[in-house]
């Protein structure tokens, strides 16, 4: 009998690779195979366009354990899990597979033989179903592996027929399922296989793909019929360990036992504590995993699945008393659990504590301040008898505070409770609509017009990449958005030919600039875009003569713009993969501006920069730069080039051909910008900046070329400058701010210390300054060069001179009049501070207010303080106990 799921993973390898099966490592968690794909959630998406046909592989028979992740998209558990046995976020997939080799008779035997001979599970426990029209799979289970017909079903095809998309691939699929006994089950009489609860649990599904279901839904015979099986190892490992749920295996179970440390909770004593140790051990895995591969939190596509699991699992953590961050402290039980299978969660393991660590903290802050409004939301429902919490109040928690919707329904199920959709969508649909009326509409979307006037013709044909120069006839001419026949010298224009060699403004990088010269003009041409419809269009000035509808121009690219572009380019490809060498896989672009003059680059990542950081990117892309690596560029098949590791991001839009920029193996991206011919034209790269522009997102600008030699040129020149001033030799500089910088440090301490001193002077001799009013004790005094946070310094010197009375403030610095009333806490109600503030304020030409006990000023008359000052004293003597704060 196997005991643990480490030996379930090698048994499962080792039978199928026996049987002449190869081993395929599991494919990533982000499918690079497939962009429009949000995560890996089977293991045949590795093996997608090996069963579409479009790739062949050196193997017809396949075995793999495959990382998967539902939890977004079509096939999402996330909301289920905690409240299950078996549901997760993150979980591996056992699967065979068959590439036209064999077909349902060995895929069956196989099935069977492992589970019974391997798994050592009984075989009359194990109940079949089978599409109700494959005759053939029924036929094979029944009398080739004798299951009888009382354990052999037949269901519809919702259950057991399988398909890719609504057109493509499919077949009829067959289950192995496990009898549990009836304290699984739900208890009806109506009890039987295909009942959601656990008594009949699904193990294996067996698909066979032998159909290619055309457009109008006819299904067509696949020449060569393929397999594909798969199984979840939390599943199996929970059936062979003879345990109740995939939580209680040795899957789970070493991350529970770790959180029970870390909360002080033990797992099987509490339901409302397991549910929240389930939803923490499972999403710690999924948070650990996707981050191991370049996932960061944010607000769209796979960065907010992530969010959405990470804040869900803190949220739990706050159900069981903790409110501090935890959740980076428990990602290591993952990792020490499966860095024998999976070695990159060893190497990334500081990272991803890291990174959780960063979005607790983050979450920690929304929650004070939402779940006192959420907690209230749900007793105010509770106190009503309503079952429903209303939408429009939890529009706001999200509104407010970004408190998300999902987590709101965690909460509201945990109390019998629902949300109304309805009144959230209307809530989010009107604030929607604001924001429309405020939006302001880019040129793009206000040119529909132009794009209707010019489908007449036709579209602008590129060759950019093969010269700079060509002929073009004239199609259009467009002048504050109407198309005109003729333009004259002096008049702006933007130009359409059917052929053209400048590069419009796309990929980050800026559009060409050039000349257009035709029988009788001459048009210098400042920008280059592309509308949607892919009509070019060349904007500039006519400066000679007269152009006209149909003329044959001659289009020239300004060679050097477009050559320092490319540098640009180039630099930024190499600049792309050297944050990923070294910061890690999570780095991705999420911007660009590639222009002859610099380069600005946009990418995820969750803290700046150190200088180390720096030096190290940067010295990567000069290392490429010098090697001189030749610049490949071919234009393929998407998959084709998917496939060789070219880089592409979900989302991005990609046709079916595309454009690869290969830079030796250092590099490999979909591009459809220009470039150097060999990295050694970038010359030099110098990083100018870095710094953060969005919680997440970094952004460096830097220079290559001419500009990158320039630029440090004038640092060494202002270097012998600086050396200059300070009469040392440039490699004694840095020494000799170091002592000037400690000797100014000196002197601030030494006149801090004599300001005190002074201060402290002062207020000892103030005790013959305070008067009584009506015996209200008030001390004023006015020490001029503070600033308004000298002054509450200074007044803790002297509080206790007037512990039951006024203490008023005032000083001049620069020309700026700085005042501080400090009122005791039983006289505050009778002599407020704020309007003492404001009334002495009004005196010197400025405003204040703050708490009845504490309040402070400003002015811009400082020749008038000292009366100001004076006034305190009638002030108080004809309003105290006629005023109120307000």
């Amino acid at each position: 009998m196997i005991a643990t799921s480490l030996e379930l993973r090698q048994a499962f390898v080792s039978y199928f690779s026996s049987r002449g099966h190869s081993v395929v490592p599991s494919g990533p968690l982000i499918p690079q195979a497939d962009p429009t794909l949000l995560f890996t959630n089977a293991g045949m998406n590795q093996f997608k366009s090996v069963f579409l046909g479009e790739e062949s592989r050196p193997y017809d028979r396949a075995v793999s354990i495959q990382k998967c992740l539902r939890a977004g998209g079509k096939h999402n558990d996330l909301e289920n899990v905690g409240f299950t046995r078996r549901h997760h976020t993150f979980f591996e997939m056992l699967g065979n597979f068959s590439f036209g080799d064999y077909f349902k008779e060995e895929a069956i035997a196989f099935g069977w033989e492992f589970l019974t001979q391997m798994a050592g599970l009984p075989p009359d426990r194990l109940w079949v179903t089978v599409f109700r029209e494959d005759q053939e799979a029924y036929d094979l289970w029944h009398t080739r592996m004798g299951i009888p017909e009382s354990r052999l079903v037949r269901l519809g095809e919702k259950d057991n027929f399988w398909q890719m998309g609504e057109t493509g691939p499919c077949g009829p699929c067959s289950e192995i399922l496990i009898d549990q006994g009836e304290a699984f089950g739900c208890g009806r009489s109506t009890c039987a296989v295909g009942c959601d609860c656990d008594r009949y649990l699904e193990i294996w599904n067996l698909v066979f793909m032998q159909f290619d279901r055309d457009s109008v839904g006819t299904l067509n015979p696949l020449p060569r019929p393929s397999i594909d099986t798969g199984m979840g190892l939390e599943r199996l490992a929970a059936v062979t360990q003879g345990v109740a749920s995939n939580y209680d295996s040795d899957v789970f179970s070493p991350i529970l036992e770790r959180i029970g440390k870390n909360t002080g909770k033990v797992y099987g004593t509490s339901p409302t504590a397991d549910r929240s140790m389930r939803v923490i051990a499972d999403h710690l895995r999924a948070m650990t995993f996707l981050i191991t591969e370049g996932v960061l939190p944010s607000n769209e596509g796979r960065g907010y699945v992530l969010r959405r699991i990470m804040r869900r699992a803190s949220r739990h953590g706050r159900l069981l008393g903790v409110e501090r961050e935890f959740l980076y402290d428990l990602v290591f039980s993952v990792i020490d659990l499966m860095d024998s299978v999976y070695p990159d969660l060893r190497s990334m393991k500081d990272t991803v504590s890291e990174i959780v660590q960063g979005e607790e903290t983050r979450f920690i802050g929304t929650l004070e301040q939402a779940l006192p409004l959420l907690n209230q939301i749900l007793e105010e429902a509770k106190q009503q008898g309503s079952q429903i919490l209303g939408g429009e109040a939890v529009f706001k928690l999200y509104d407010t505070y970004g408190f998300p919707l999902d987590l709101v329904e965690d909460a509201a199920r945990e109390e019998g409770l629902a949300v109304d959709h309805v009144g959230y969508e209307q809530a989010l649909e009107a604030q929607r609509d604001r924001a429309r009326k405020t939006a302001r509409f880019s040129q793009a979307d206000s040119r529909s017009d132009l794009v209707n006037a010019l489908g007449q013709f036709p579209l602008t044909k590129f060759v950019g990449y093969a010269s700079q120069e060509d002929r073009g006839k004239l199609l259009a001419l467009v002048k504050d958005e109407h198309v005109i026949k003729e333009a004259k010298q002096g008049e702006m224009v933007e130009c359409v030919l059917d052929t053209t060699p400048f590069y419009p403004e796309g990929g980050g990088q800026v559009g060409d600039q050039g000349t257009l010269v035709g029988p009788s003009a001459r048009i210098v041409v400042h920008d280059t875009t592309k509308l949607a419809k892919g009509w070019f269009l060349h904007k500039g000035q006519v400066i000679e003569g007269s152009v006209h509808v149909g003329d044959v121009l001659t289009a020239t690219v300004q060679g050097h713009l477009r050559q320092s572009a490319a540098r640009n380019h180039t630099a930024t490809h190499l600049l792309h993969a050297a944050l990923r060498e070294i910061l890690g896989p999570h780095v991705k672009q999420h911007g660009s501006l590639v222009a002859p003059n610099r380069l600005r680059f946009d990418f995820s990542h969750f803290k700046g920069l150190t200088p180390k950081n720096i030096e190290e990117i940067e010295g990567l892309v000069n290392e490429q730069i010098r090697q001189n690596l030749t610049v490949k560029v071919e234009e393929m098949e998407i998959q084709d080039a998917l496939s060789r590791g070219a880089l592409a991001f979900f989302g991005d839009k990609y046709g079916e051909q595309v454009r690869v920029v290969e830079m030796g193996s250092f590099s490999q991206e979909l591009c459809g910008g220009t470039h150097c011919a060999r990295t050694g034209d970038v010359g030099l790269f110098r990083i100018v900046s870095e710094g953060g522009i969005a919680a997440g997102v970094r952004r460096i600008e830097a220079l290559t070329g001419e500009g990158a030699v320039a630029q440090t040129q004038h640092q060494e020149a202002e270097w012998r400058e600086l050396a200059a001033v300070l009469k040392a030799g440039p490699n004694e500089v840095v020494e000799k701010v170091r002592k000037l910088v400690g000797t100014l440090r000196d002197t601030e301490r030494e006149l801090e210390r004599a300001k005190q001193k002074l201060l402290d002077q002062q207020g000892a001799a103030q005790e013959a300054s305070i008067r009584d009013i009506d015996g209200m004790p008030i001390l004023i005094q006015r020490i001029d060069g503070l600033t308004i946070q000298e002054l509450r310094t200074f007044s803790d010197k002297l509080r206790h001179k007037v512990p039951s009375g006024i203490l008023v403030l005032g000083s001049v610095k620069e020309g700026k009049v700085s005042l501080l009333v400090i009122v005791a806490k039983e006289q505050a109600h009778k002599i407020p501070a704020g309007k003492v503030a404001q009334h002495v304020a009004q005196l010197v030409g400025g405003s204040g207010g703050g708490r009845p006990d504490m309040a402070q000023a400003g002015g811009n008359q400082p020749e008038r303080l000292d009366e100001a000052l004076r006034s305190v004293y009638d002030y108080v003597a004809s309003h105290r106990g006629t005023l109120k704060e307000e």
